[in-house]
């Protein structure tokens, strides 16, 4: 493993860590204050910062989601694939016990009275969302925002806008999200808040494990459809 390796799987901790506390910060510690816009912009803020620090390191994936999408696009192998996920995962962790720390030195009852930004459904839903919808709801949302980041990411010619278009996409599934299932679309922003959690929380992750990285796949199998539905007709043309 070269410098430039453990550069990017660097990058993906960070990147994961500020992501994970200031988004779930946003809705543990001020989430009534900020209403679902606020948490949403948070989010999405927190992508586009990553994106023009990380992006040139690492592609700013910080979500096991965008990384598989990736590894079946062929943009990234296979022993990347594992280790980003690995360093994702570290690094959802690093940010919820930061998050954890900075609300038990203050006064708000500790951080298990917050909730630390988890997800969940039925009752952890704020509209009662069930299982199946918790699922069908995960999968459409990773699947727009994977679906985006494959194709604002295809061309180098987007490099400019990609980190603010991904962040404002980030923004509207979570406007859409939150009251459903707090808006997951990354198994590594949702699985550090359960293991800290515990109880319902760490029942209902798998959910939203699962749910993103499937969504993510079908993402990414669609997008490489359309790919070669666009190259056959490119090459038709030439010969036409």
């Amino acid at each position: 493993m070269d410098i430039t390796d453990i550069k990017k799987y660097f990058a993906e901790l960070i990147g994961t860590a500020v992501l994970v506390l200031f988004g779930c910060g946003s809705a543990a510690i001020f989430g009534a204050q900020l209403g679902i816009l606020g948490i949403a912009m948070a989010f999405g803020l927190s992508i586009v910062a990553m994106a023009y620090v990380i992006g040139g390191i690492s592609g700013c994936h910080i979500n096991p989601a965008v990384s598989i999408a990736m590894f079946i696009d062929k943009r990234l192998s296979a022993k990347d694939f594992v280790l980003y996920v690995v360093f994702q995962v570290i690094g959802g962790l690093v940010g919820i016990a930061l998050l954890a720390l900075i609300i038990n030195m203050a006064d708000l009852g500790g951080f298990q009275a917050t909730g630390l930004g988890q997800n969940g459904f039925d009752s952890a839903s704020l509209v009662g969302l069930n299982m199946v919808g918790a699922l069908i709801v995960e999968i459409i949302l990773t699947f727009v925002f994977v679906f985006t980041i494959l194709g604002v990411t295809e061309s180098e010619k987007y490099g400019s806008v990609a980190g603010i278009v991904i962040g404002l996409v980030l923004v509207f599934v979570h406007i859409m999200g939150i009251p459903l299932t707090g808006t997951s679309v990354n198994p590594a922003r949702s699985l550090a808040p359960a293991i800290f959690m515990g109880g319902l929380a760490l029942q209902q992750v798998w959910v939203f494990i699962v749910a993103p990285l499937v969504g993510g796949a079908l993402a990414a199998l669609v997008y490489r459809v359309f790919k070669m539905t666009n190259d056959s007709s490119a090459k038709k043309s030439k010969k036409a």
